[in-house]
Parts: structure tokens; sequence; C-alpha cells
């Protein structure tokens, strides 16, 4: 008896759904399922190997192998014989976004269903942590000296205080916010390690934030706080290059853009 087909999981259905060549009249249709467009998505588009794109859809290296041969193929049927390419049906499930880390990384859906949350967040009780100096935002995650802690309760900031960070680093400062029962962050900038420490410790992060920190909380809890949800550390990007600028030495400094 024939093992049961196991339903692949995708991150959204196709905006697009039908390219037609130009000029031809009643082309040929190929159908491409909405598993094989995620493959060929996630492996040629978001550049992932097999082994990250079959994490992301709850299957197997071989089975994203054979899904990418075989869409790989209707593609290239499509564009030498100028058929008609449809994106439809196959064997999936939408993500639901439920978990932080579905896919090995911070989930998308996670995430904007995270933003969603915040404000309803907000009329119970909520603890915000801000990088913290002099009254405005530090824009160093890593080398923030203090934060300011914010506790929320019905939309209304109840309590305030400074906390030291005790010279911990980029990744001890993710759990020294956890254990401090900390559930949204914001920031300036701040490295890709930390976001993903961030993410496991279930804190919602906003970067990519500047001026002052007391302003900042008022904004997120009345929903009007921008910020960067693509934010970095430009310095993370060549930490580890021929001046001996390392992550681990902390020598990168405190501007971060």
């Amino acid at each position: 008896m024939p093992r049961p087909k196991r339903c692949r999981r995708v991150c959204s259905e196709p905006e697009y759904s039908c390219f037609e060549p130009e000029g031809v009249t009643n082309p040929e249709s190929v159908v491409l399922s909405v598993d094989e467009y995620e493959v060929i998505r996630l492996v040629d588009f978001e550049k992932q190997n097999h082994e990250q794109c079959a994490a992301a859809m709850d299957i197997s290296r071989t089975t994203v192998t054979e899904i990418y041969e075989r869409a790989r193929y209707k593609i290239s049927d499509c564009i030498v014989n100028g058929k008609q390419l449809l994106i439809s049906g196959g064997n999936y499930r939408i993500c639901s976004g439920k978990h932080k880390s579905c896919c090995e990384r911070p989930c998308r859906k996670y995430k904007e269903n995270s933003e969603k949350n915040v404000v309803a967040k907000g009329r119970k009780d909520m603890k915000i942590a801000v990088t913290y100096e002099n009254g405005e935002i530090f824009q160093h995650f890593g080398h923030t000296k203090q934060f300011k802690i914010y506790e929320v309760e019905n939309g209304v900031i109840t309590k305030s205080e400074v906390m030291d960070s005790n010279g911990s680093g980029h990744g001890a400062l993710a759990g020294l916010l956890s254990e401090s029962g900390i559930e949204v962050l914001i920031c300036g900038g701040i490295g890709g390690g930390a976001q993903m420490a961030l993410a496991e410790a279930d804190i919602k992060l906003y970067g990519g934030v500047s001026g002052n920190a007391d302003e900042a909380v008022l904004a997120l809890i009345n929903g009007t706080l921008g910020y960067n949800p693509d934010v970095h550390c430009d310095h993370h990007d060549h930490e580890h290059g021929e001046s001996g600028h390392t992550c681990g030495s902390h020598g990168c400094g405190n501007n971060c853009h």
C-alpha cells in the first residue's frame, strides 16, 4: 500500500497565477501546482538550499529535489515552447504563522501576527524594554549599557525604571530581557544573531527607531511607532573582515545605521 503524500506547507498562495506568451492565440497550458511554485520561490528567489526549503515546507529534502526538478521543467517548457503557465492546485496547506521559527528562522507570518497583537497586548500587562542613554534610544543593541523598562496596563504606562545590562554581550542580552519578563524591545541598530536570539525568546522587536525613549513607547501603545522591520547593524556585515573587527571582542563602534 503506497504511503500517503505529506501535505506541504507554503507561506501563502501566489499573487500572480497566470502567465501567457505574447502574440500566441489560445496557447497550450501547463499547470504548476502551488507547492511546486513554493519550491521555486524558496530555492530560486529566496536562495535557500534544499535542506532549508525542506524545513520550511515540512517535507524531506529528497521530495524538495523531486518537486524542484519537475517545476523547473514545466517553467522551461512554457518559456521555450510558448505555452501558458497556470499556478493552481497541489497538495499543500497555508502556514498558520503560529510558530516563531517554523522554517528554522523567524517566520514572516509570525512577525505579522505579533505586530497585530501588540496593541491588544497593551490592554493587559506588558513589559517593554528600550535601549537607553540619557533619555534617548541608544543606537546599538549589543553595546547598550542600560535598558529603560516600561510596564503597561490597559494601554497606560504604570511603571518605568532603568535597568543596567551588566556588560552582557549580544546573545546574553536576549536572555537578560527574557528573564526580566520583557515582551517587546524597541532599539536602534541590531545584528542578525541578536534578532534570532530575541525571536527564540519570543520577544517582539521594533528596530531602527531613534529619538526620545518615552515618546517611542507611547507611539507603540498608540499604534503609531515608525520602525524598520528589516533593521540590521551595518557593522555586522564586515565584523570578520581584514581589519580583525570582531563581534566577540565587541570591536564595533557605537554608531549603528
